[in-house]
């Protein structure tokens, strides 16, 4: 049965912010090989907005690196399937605007064939660690103090035990550490 995996960048206190993190090469294609097991990512709005205002045009853009390339080669081409009550319209290659329940998409996603199913935002991600339906966690612990910012999961408020699965240094002094759900 497909998975849900989620995966996300935090600072060592705890904030997620696509826009403070060490995005270089190396992160790139950790991003890249998670997304070579998934087929469909779950985003709200404002995470659909963020990414779709840059890995469109990536492969175009003189600043992307190779290893930028590559991710937007995998990510774009994805399904999509963005949460929003505001947003009228959606534009990006494969994306689908729903405003049906979260549970309901997701249900009829784990009963397809298909690879596994990625939480791209960290409001679906709480919707879903509420409901106990992400099978597995990748936390990039960036070596960073933000001080600030939407915090790792600040509307779940359970106690949630998880099995560690192992970890993946960089040389960047960032860290992956993944885990399963008991």
């Amino acid at each position: 049965m497909r998975k849900v995996i989620f995966a996300i960048n935090n600072t060592i206190d705890g904030y997620a912010d696509h826009t403070t993190v060490i995005a270089d090469d190396e992160l790139h294609d950790f991003y890249t090989n998670l997304l070579n097991d998934v087929d469909a990512i779950l985003m709200g709005r404002k995470t659909y907005q963020l990414m779709e205002s840059f890995w469109p045009v990536a492969s175009k853009d003189a600043r992307s690196t190779k290893s930028m390339i590559r991710f937007a080669n995998i990510f774009n081409p994805m399904r999509k399937i963005v949460f929003s009550n505001t947003l009228k319209e959606v534009k990006w290659q494969n994306s689908q605007l729903t405003n049906r329940s979260l549970l309901e998409i997701l249900s009829e996603l784990k009963n397809q064939i298909g690879k596994n199913i990625s939480a791209g935002s960290l409001s679906i991600a709480t919707q879903l660690l509420k409901l106990n339906l992400i099978d597995e966690f990748w936390f990039v612990v960036q070596p960073i103090i933000a001080g600030k910012g939407k915090q790792l999961f600040d509307e779940f408020n359970e106690r949630k035990n998880l099995k560690f699965i192992g970890l993946n240094k960089f040389k960047s002094g960032v860290v992956a550490l993944h885990y399963q759900k008991f």
